[in-house]
């Protein structure tokens, strides 16, 4: 009840808020100890987490939930059980602290891009950004390709930028001197894909300076070699009526720029991963695909030997698809007189798991 006084007359005004009180409670001491020292990105993360408390969630979900991508969800989540601001389920048997949020999360944990695979260049990436003072970076406001970079990447991403985002900028550019119009590409090709999130766009600019991209022309056949190997993994796999996740997007990253195998290497992994399960798996062709490289294999010639130094050993199943022929039988004794059932039991158990 809310009341209001005009004069002499006292006028009583019934309101009721339309908003239900379905809340989610941020202790005082994560914002007066915890907060000011965290990334933004990952407070988002603790938000959701927090949010979902008690629930399964899964990186995956996150990520999506905040167009972030699952590595930095990864790291945020590491960063908080780090700071004892969450911890496991199971670790608050004895009842959490009032900082301390129960997470039930099933980390996926895919294969991720070159530079994820590296946490001390990544380190040194942050270090050099985070050098960038609010001073240097007002230093670049009379460079006109630095101005106009900042506002059309603004006019993409549909917002204005927190001085966080205008220092991931300053440092691409003047960091890590990459071009605006290379930039303003980066960004055109993150937001387009759906991902309009500083950190994607940041670990994309950082991927493509890694890989050598200097122009957009570079930029783009890159980007359409991988559009079109993706697309050809997807058809193998009889998925052509969505896009790659970006767990899937990852793996295939791998394949292809990271071990550098071939389109055709790529798809006899996938052929060999639906003959084996009859289901699209990239779990299943990443195990195929990584043993192969081990095998320094980088032609079908080279699959082909594999398969053929594989043949002599005991009849079996790999990951990889290869069925090879049995040993011989041993000889019988007297305790060994009855017939033996020539049984294989892997591959027994794997059409158990193709006909369920």
């Amino acid at each position: 009840m809310i009341t209001t006084r005009k004069r002499e007359e006292v006028k009583t005004v019934n309101l009721k808020s339309s908003f239900a009180l379905n809340v989610t409670m941020v202790s005082n001491e994560f914002i007066d100890h915890a907060m000011a020292q965290a990334n933004g990105e990952y407070i988002k993360e603790y938000l959701y987490v927090l949010r979902h408390q008690g629930e399964t969630i899964s990186v995956s979900m996150i990520a999506d939930a905040l167009n972030h991508t699952e590595a930095d969800v990864g790291r945020a989540l590491a960063y908080w059980q780090k700071a004892g601001v969450l911890a496991e389920e199971e670790r608050l048997s004895r009842g959490p602290s009032e900082t301390a949020c129960a997470v039930m999360v099933s980390q996926n944990k895919a294969a991720a891009p070159a530079l994820e695979e590296q946490p001390e260049k990544r380190e040194n990436y942050e270090q050099e950004r985070d050098s960038y003072s609010p001073e240097k970076i007002s230093s670049l406001a009379g460079d006109e390709d630095f101005s106009q970079l900042l506002y059309i990447a603004q006019k993409y991403m549909n917002k204005v930028f927190t001085q966080r985002e205008c220092q991931i900028f300053a440092y691409l550019y003047d960091g890590l001197h990459m071009s605006a119009e290379l930039l303003e590409y980066v960004v055109e090709y993150c937001v387009q894909g759906g991902h309009s999130s500083i950190r994607y766009i940041e670990t994309v600019a950082i991927s493509w300076h890694e890989k050598g991209l200097k122009t957009v022309d570079q930029a783009k056949a890159y980007a359409s070699s991988f559009s079109k190997d993706s697309f050809a993994v997807m058809r193998a796999f009889g998925l052509n009526d969505r896009k790659p996740g970006d767990t899937e997007r990852e793996m295939m990253d791998k394949w292809f720029r990271v071990y550098g195998f071939t389109r055709e290497l790529v798809l006899e992994a996938c052929n060999r991963t639906m003959e084996a399960t009859h289901t699209p798996s990239f779990k299943y062709a990443d195990k195929i695909l990584s043993q192969w490289k081990k095998a320094k294999v980088r032609s079908m010639a080279d699959v082909r030997n594999l398969d053929v130094q594989h043949a002599g050993r005991d009849k079996k199943t790999h990951p990889a698809g290869i069925r090879n022929t049995p040993q011989p039988k041993p000889a019988q004794n007297q305790f060994q007189n009855f017939p033996q059932r020539d049984i294989d039991y892997d591959a027994l158990v794997l059409q158990q798991l193709k006909e369920q």
